[in-house]
């Protein structure tokens, strides 16, 4: 899931731009969040085995609370990273950023070297390793890592000046690059990092300490490179169009839904990727297949948008409907049947639903439309929440099956929305 593309951002007309390189670093730091996201979430599995054999009737609910922490990250930063880009420009704010992952890949690792110490008591019984809180606090570091550089990844790509490209190329490229990452991160948890043998939270140095050289790598490289603001123009004159905006955005009840949809769409995404394979886990599937079901998720979700600009000409009201009601059809009977496969199926049907929802949440929206942009955002809260709320459930059934539920919620609300929330009330053009 890992990604929030503003797909509205303005070309800029300056021709004589060249930014290939720029765009080409954006795309490796692309491919960099779609890896590293879904690797922290495919930690759930192992790391409910190596450290939380004794939490008792709370495993779930503290395992999802990994990607919790991770997407708490995003609110936390997103403030901060735009004053950032400001106040300091693309180049240094990015710069931030990474040596931030640093910082917070090096928190992970910790806790494979502070696994010794005592466990903690929180409640009924359960005792819980310290050095599981310190992996919860790298986790939500990371969060607010990514958070950064997604900060200014995305609309850097989207008006950046490549030639043959238009801005829609662009950013189907870098989630192409995006959603590799996030394909492949399964098999490097499954198998490089934890291939083999029990898990245990030792195994996570090593990997980790080679991500924190590669990321610092980066880091130097790009200090070292020259990195124009694509939003400057060559006469430096700026057009401070300033519109007095008379009410709220809120006031735009299609906008207030798409911000409701953004929220379960995102929780669904990131519940399906994430906890399918702690539900596996539990009925007895193996560490390769269960890998493989979270790798062919994600990369349904490549295939998705790779093949995406063949609907181009399909209205987004009828691709999030058709997606959504296949998407229903396939929770619903994994849920009835436990046949997790049947699960794998909705990655391809989210896959094309990001573009649909924001484009249908800001039609009509005119001079509120930066602002209604920036409001869709909270709805990536959902990818923090859902899947945690989707743990405690499965901790108080005893039971994965049933939380599925809370999935087909999402995709019934969906439909709801392609069919009647999506309409404008109002106009603002």
């Amino acid at each position: 899931m890992s990604e929030t593309l503003d797909k509205n951002v303005l070309e800029n007309s300056t021709k004589q731009k060249n930014h290939t390189g720029p765009f080409l670093i954006m795309v490796g730091l692309m491919f960099i969040v779609g890896f590293l996201t879904v690797v922290n979430q495919q930690f759930q599995a192992p790391l409910q085995e190596a450290l939380l054999s004794e939490a008792g009737g709370i495993k779930n609910t503290l395992a999802t609370f990994i990607t919790f922490a991770f997407f708490m990250g995003y609110p936390t930063m997103g403030n901060i990273a735009s004053s950032w880009v400001d106040k300091k420009g693309h180049k240094t704010t990015l710069i931030y950023g990474l040596i931030m992952l640093v910082v917070a890949l090096g928190i992970e690792a910790l806790s494979a070297k502070f696994a010794h110490l005592p466990s903690i008591e929180v409640t009924g019984g359960s005792h819980v390793p310290q050095a599981f809180f310190i992996f919860i606090l790298g986790s939500y570091a990371l969060g607010c890592a990514l958070a950064v550089l997604q900060t200014v990844i995305n609309p850097f790509l989207a008006v950046c000046q490549v030639p043959g490209t238009s801005s829609v190329t662009r950013l189907s490229i870098a989630g192409a690059a995006n959603s590799i990452g996030t394909t492949i991160a399964p098999i490097f948890v499954a198998s490089i990092i934890f291939g083999g043998m029990a898990p245990k939270v030792a195994q996570i140095l090593l990997p980790l300490a080679i991500l924190m050289v590669v990321v610092g790598s980066v880091a130097v490289v790009l200090g070292k490179l020259e990195l124009p603001n694509p939003m400057a123009s060559d006469d430096e004159e700026e057009s401070n169009v300033t519109t007095d905006l008379t009410k709220s955005v809120w006031s735009f009840k299609h906008l207030t839904l798409g911000v409701v949809a953004i929220f379960v769409y995102v929780g669904a995404e990131v519940a399906v990727g994430s906890n399918i394979v702690l539900h596996a886990k539990q009925i007895g599937i193996e560490k390769e297949t269960y890998a493989l079901m979270a790798m062919l998720y994600w990369g349904s979700m490549l295939v998705g948008r790779l093949f995406g600009s063949v609907l181009a000409k399909v209205p987004g009201q009828t691709q999030l409907l058709v997606t959504s009601v296949v998407a229903l059809v396939l929770t619903i009977a994994g849920m009835a049947t436990e046949q997790l496969w049947l699960l794998v199926g909705i990655g391809l049907m989210h896959s094309i639903m990001w573009g649909a929802i924001f484009a249908l949440a800001i039609d009509k929206l005119g001079p509120y439309t930066a602002k209604g942009s920036g409001a869709l955002m909270i709805g990536v809260a959902g990818g923090a929440i859902l899947p945690w709320v989707q743990g405690v459930s499965a901790d108080a059934l005893g039971s994965w099956q049933e939380t599925w539920f809370i999935v087909v919620l999402c995709e019934a609300y969906l439909i709801y929305y392609a069919l009647i929330g999506y309409k404008p009330q109002e106009s603002a053009e």
